[in-house]
């Protein structure tokens, strides 16, 4: 596929400006890095980094069924949105336990608002559609198109925000969402991220992508921030302990295989997948997510083999070097007998065996 058949988000042309590599991402031209993903992921940990997400799906539901609808096609509670501007971090499941994609699903005052994996917009909004058909008080609007999205991620993140928003903004929890007018642009964001810091996921028309974009970059130069590629995203999601479709999460692999039972909740009811997730959790997994820290220099890599010792028994998913935590580490599946804390075991990275252990998720949380 060449560069002029992908698909760019409204700030395609900033990031070439400001000498970003670009490369396919699902379809996407999408900017890899800007200056480093050392840089940009150090950046991230220590003061401030901004992503171009909008290649990122947004749905709205809506009508009288808009409550149940989304609690019947979601694993985790709905209800624990007790009232509006709240966010929850869930799934949808297919019916043999596997996972169509994971999402972040925002209660607004007048509607719901879906967030999904760019890999998935169609994939998605094909099932939603399809399960709506039982809902016939249900509106469904697929607004990919119109809104771009933008992660504002680090320490320093609500300061640089709260700068153009105003000061409340730092008075948000985490997964609480919000709206303000800022420069004649109507934003709104959740206090929700993908990288394992405190930050903000930004709404924005599209149109006007590009001056939000620029005047975050402006506003937080006195705080060192920097623009931020999808490499250092996917380095700051390992250590954070953050799954990925497509690696951990896909439509053979379950959410409680991947390590997501937390936010999965069989006992709220009925909902698409609950019948094979309740059958995986009584007969137990074939399969689970296990953190590996792996020994030496050397970086597992998704597809190298994970070993017991006395032979192949897994595979890595997703594997880096731990940039902040300062040591190689791993997502890989393995058979639930060799999923307990401490447990020793080997990933093959060029013909040779190199000394893994299975220690906690995440690998890193900040403080």
């Amino acid at each position: 596929m060449t560069t002029a058949q992908l698909k760019e988000t409204p700030l395609a042309s900033a990031h070439r400006k400001i000498g970003a590599r670009m490369v396919d991402f699902a379809g996407w031209n999408m900017p890899v890095q800007y200056k480093s993903i050392v840089t940009e992921h150090m950046a991230v940990r220590t003061r401030a980094g901004l992503f171009d997400v909008s290649h990122m799906g947004e749905f709205l539901v809506l009508g009288d069924s808009a409550h149940d609808f989304v609690q019947y096609v979601i694993a985790n509670d709905l209800n624990k949105l007790v009232k509006p501007d709240m966010a929850l971090y869930t799934q949808f499941v297919r019916p043999d336990g596997g996972t169509v994609d994971d999402l972040i699903v925002y209660r607004r005052k007048q509607d719901y608002l879906l967030v999904v994996n760019a890999s998935n917009i169609d994939k998605d909004w094909k099932w939603l559609k399809e399960a709506a058909n039982d809902f016939p008080g249900v509106e469904l609007r697929n607004i990919s198109d119109a809104i771009s999205l933008l992660a504002l991620q680090g320490p320093l993140a609500a300061s640089i925000l709260s700068g153009l928003a105003g000061n409340w903004v730092l008075d948000m929890p985490s997964f609480t969402y919000g709206e303000a007018t800022v420069e004649s642009m109507d934003i709104s964001f959740g206090r929700t991220g993908y990288t394992g810091e405190d930050g903000f996921e930004i709404f924005v028309g599209s149109q006007d992508t590009e001056k939000l974009w620029n005047l975050l970059l402006q506003c937080g130069e006195a705080s060192g921030i920097e623009p931020c590629g999808l490499g250092a995203r996917d380095t700051l999601r390992l250590e954070a302990g953050l799954p990925l479709y497509g690696h951990e999460l896909d439509d053979g692999t379950s959410p409680l295989e991947s390590g997501l039972s937390w936010s999965v909740k069989l006992d709220k009811g009925d909902f698409l997948g609950a019948e094979a997730l309740k059958l995986q959790r009584l007969h137990g997994l074939k399969k689970q997510c296990v953190c590996l820290k792996v020994d030496g220099k050397a970086l597992p890599r998704q597809g190298y083999a994970v070993d017991s010792g006395l032979g192949r028994i897994g595979v890595v998913t997703s594997g880096s070097q731990g940039i902040f935590v300062g040591y190689p580490i791993a997502f890989a599946f393995v058979p639930p007998a060799y999923t307990e804390l401490g447990k020793e075991l080997f990933v093959t990275i060029r013909d040779t065996k190199v000394r893994a252990q299975v220690v906690k998720r995440p690998f890193y949380k900040r403080k």
